[in-house]
């Protein structure tokens, strides 16, 4: 008698809350806050694969206007049927770009803790190619679907920027 009662009290007792999984980008935040600090300089970079003739490096450089860590839903990713990446349109690309991160259709979405650097865009230096067209949220002078401007600002992961070199 005594066990019943016993799990009859644990499963009235509300279950505690799970925490949202930290991603990387919220890492950093907590073990690195001096590298985000209001008015550093950091930098978003694309490009440079290769072993031998490396890709050119495409930039984005700006000035930390502020970091936080927030928890964000993580939806399934938007896909195009019977295409995969390499073969997406700008558009196409871009949607993904824009529900980044995000879990593939046989996962259960979920919370997760994301670190969000929001940035002053200072220089930028963006592929033309046609080929580049599904590389990278940067092209032809465009972050993902806004066109690059002097002092906008923009919103990246923590854990994509690099601290600009002096």
């Amino acid at each position: 008698m005594r066990t019943l009662l016993v799990v009859l009290a644990l499963l009235a007792t509300p279950a505690l809350a799970v925490e949202p999984a930290l991603r990387p980008s919220a890492r950093l935040l907590f073990k690195q806050p001096e590298l985000l600090k209001t008015g550093s300089c950091v930098v978003y970079e694309e490009g440079g694969s290769g072993w031998v003739m490396t890709d050119p490096v495409f930039y984005l450089k700006g000035t930390v206007l502020g970091a936080e860590v927030r928890t964000r839903r993580l939806g399934v990713c938007p896909l195009v049927p019977g295409k995969n990446m390499e073969q997406y349109s700008r558009e196409e690309f871009n949607q993904h770009a824009k529900a980044f991160p995000c879990v593939s259709e046989n996962t259960l979405e979920r919370d997760e803790q994301i670190g969000i650097v929001r940035l002053r865009v200072a220089s930028w230096e963006t592929p033309h190619a046609i080929l580049a067209a599904n590389d990278g949220r940067l092209f032809r002078g465009m972050f993902i679907d806004r066109k690059l401007e002097k002092d906008m600002e923009i919103e990246l992961e923590a854990d994509l920027l690099g601290v600009c070199a002096e």
